[in-house]
C-alpha cells in the first residue's frame, strides 16, 4: 500500500525526493494548462502524477536518486515514460520562468553522477 502523499513529503527522510515530486507536479500543471485544461488537472494528467508519486516513493535509490535520465534503472513503463517526455518537453523550458528555484535544482541535479545500484539489486 502507497503512503499519502502528505506523508511522503513531510518525512525528511525524502527531501530531495519530495522537491523532485514537487517539480513533477508543477510540469504537469503547466502542460495540462497550456493544453487547455482548466482548473485542476485533467483525469490524464492526474494518473501521470499519481504514477510518478508511486514510482518516486519506491525509487531503489532511495535520496540519493539522479534524475531519470542518469538513472540505471527504468521504472516507468515505455508509455508513461514517454508521456513524462512529452511533459518535460514542453514545460521544461517554460519552467525558467514560472518556477525559476525548482528549474535551478532540477539542472544541478541532472548534473550529478548516478549511484550504482543498492547492495543486492546490483548485478555482478
Amino acid at each position: 500500500m502507497s503512503r499519502p502523499v502528505v506523508e511522503f513529503i513531510t518525512d525528511p527522510r525524502f527531501v530531495k525526493r519530495a522537491r523532485e515530486l514537487k517539480t513533477m507536479e508543477a510540469m504537469v500543471r503547466m502542460y495540462c494548462r497550456g493544453h487547455g485544461h482548466d482548473g485542476p488537472p485533467c483525469a490524464r494528467c492526474r494518473a501521470l502524477l499519481e504514477y510518478a508519486t508511486r514510482r518516486l516513493e519506491r525509487c531503489v535509490f532511495g535520496d540519493a536518486k539522479p534524475t531519470c535520465a542518469n538513472c540505471v534503472v527504468h521504472c516507468y513503463g515505455a508509455d508513461m515514460r514517454e508521456q513524462v517526455r512529452l511533459v518535460m518537453k514542453w514545460a521544461g523550458p517554460r519552467m525558467t520562468l514560472r518556477h525559476p528555484i525548482l528549474s535551478l535544482f532540477h539542472l544541478l541535479a541532472g548534473r550529478r553522477p548516478a549511484p550504482g545500484l543498492p547492495g543486492k539489486l546490483a548485478r555482478k
